[in-house]
């Protein structure tokens, strides 16, 4: 009798996770992981990355150990994610709110993955609960899922909320919560690529926003042409560009469009353009952008954002 009972209590534990989990994510064709902002659906080859494949099956391994711990469950969702199974992802990460609902961990990483799908709705509204749930608490080094070539983590817990919720809102053209959410991004910047990260971001919504460069460039003084970046050295560049250092030519040269890894760049580039009123050009480079195979980067987002507000 007691082993049924206990067989039955697990039985109805798995089939609320797997509902909660259920209802979590929208509805698309089958295979697909997104639809994008204009309904097609995006699909994500599977991974050949000997690495990526030897992690995500040893993160699994230890996800299915007992007793069930935050971080192995993190580190399972993070590295569905890194092998572009999204959905999933989203999944574990909503087993893990299931079971830590107090650990703003879960939801910064789902609301991250919610980003990559085109849900930003619901991804603000787990980042603001992570943002809820880390007040009044330490901030914390959050480590790499590729470490850089120094090995040193460069981003934090607290920095990775705010970064991520005030991504979010600057998607849905919510000028004035990015602005605020990345402001405060910046309050707790601890190193060179964090500052340059967040000034890329704080100095375009302000553009955005109607600024002009006098008006918006304060955010950009604590870049330098002499700063220790080990990650960001994209974003390094562009505040440099925004600054005058570098110019249209030297940030311009290389960049492939359709090439994902330069998506970065890309945009900031033809949003350089379409706040400086030449949406004609910017919108050619946002079209073009998307024809990149990888769409789950950042600048190919926002491209994509952007395109869908202006038709």
């Amino acid at each position: 009798m007691y082993k049924n009972l206990i067989s039955l209590f697990s039985t109805f534990i798995l089939v609320s996770i797997m509902g909660a989990a259920a209802q979590v994510l929208p509805n698309v064709p089958e295979g697909a992981e997104a639809l994008s902002l204009s309904g097609k659906p995006l699909f994500m080859d599977d991974p050949t990355n000997e690495l990526i494949i030897k992690n995500l099956s040893i993160t699994r391994n230890r996800y299915m150990d007992y007793p069930m711990v935050p971080d192995r469950v993190i580190w399972y969702g993070r590295r569905l994610g890194y092998a572009g199974d999204f959905r999933q992802a989203i999944k574990i990460f909503t087993e893990g709110i299931f079971d830590f609902p107090k650990d703003p961990k879960f939801y910064r990483h789902r609301g991250h993955r919610y980003i990559t799908i085109r849900e930003f709705d619901r991804a603000i509204n787990d980042l603001e609960k992570a943002s809820a749930l880390i007040i009044g608490k330490a901030n914390s080094i959050e480590e790499d899922g590729a470490p850089n070539a120094a090995g040193i983590p460069v981003s934090t817990l607290h920095g990775n909320i705010f970064y991520h919720l005030g991504l979010s809102y600057y998607l849905i053209q919510d000028w004035e919560n990015a602005k605020r959410v990345y402001d405060l991004d910046h309050s707790v910047a601890r190193n060179d690529d964090n500052r340059v990260s967040i000034a890329h971001w704080r100095y375009m919504i302000r553009r955005r926003m109607g600024d002009t460069h006098d008006e918006a460039k304060y955010v950009l003084n604590d870049i330098h042409s002499d700063m220790n970046v080990l990650e960001n050295h994209t974003y390094y560049k562009l505040c440099l560009f925004y600054k005058g250092v570098l110019s249209e030519a030297e940030i311009s040269e290389g960049i492939d469009l359709e090439d994902s890894a330069d998506a970065a760049s890309a945009y900031g580039l033809a949003n350089w353009y379409y706040y400086n009123e030449d949406e004609v050009k910017a919108k050619t480079m946002f079209k073009k952008m998307l024809n990149a195979k990888a769409w789950g980067s950042f600048g190919f987002i926002a491209a994509e954002a952007d395109l869908a507000a202006m038709e």
